[in-house]
């Protein structure tokens, strides 16, 4: 056997692959290589981020809006559509994290001062004061989880992360 197999069968992912290419030989399934394993990942690091924000009562997604409005430059907030081009997420998934979160007193909605019509979101000091001891815990998570690659790794793969992005967006509608 291949050192190349051997490193595939110690993942879920190659374990897999090797099925693949055992059964249906005829199928090119190397793009399974990233996008297995993409996958995986996305299932891993949403569970240990979940459960670091556990602590704050907080999912992955009411983390990210406070922590999208903590950051942000805007002085009045964020209209729900620029929360949603910084989020890539739907109207109606931010509608319902937006509602959850104003409940708990982390926000508010308002009259947009510059357009009568539109609406800002914005954190209440509650709402601050929660993103501020969350935040350096989530980045904290965040390092851990790629502390296996070196820092050259990880500038390399984030590289080519940015372009796998950017060449898969016209796939996606």
């Amino acid at each position: 056997m291949t050192t190349e197999k051997m490193a595939m069968q110690r993942d879920l992912v190659g374990r897999g692959i090797i099925q693949w290419q055992t059964a249906r030989p005829d199928i090119d399934s190397s793009g399974k290589e990233v996008i297995g394993r993409l996958i995986h990942l996305d299932t891993l690091v949403l569970r240990r981020v979940e459960q670091v924000l556990q602590p704050f009562q907080l999912s992955y997604f009411e983390y990210a809006v406070l922590a999208t409005l903590r950051v942000a430059t805007e002085p009045h907030g964020l209209s729900p559509n620029a929360l949603i081009d910084r989020l890539l997420c739907s109207s109606g998934g931010l509608s319902n994290v937006v509602k959850r979160l104003e409940g708990r007193g982390l926000l508010n909605r308002s009259a947009d001062p510059e357009d009568g019509r539109g609406v800002l979101v914005q954190l209440t000091g509650e709402g601050k004061a929660l993103a501020d001891r969350a935040m350096p815990i989530h980045a904290q998570t965040e390092r851990a989880l790629v502390a296996g690659l070196s820092k050259e790794e990880q500038a390399t793969l984030a590289g080519l992360l940015a372009k796998m992005l950017g060449a898969s967006a016209k796939y996606i509608s």
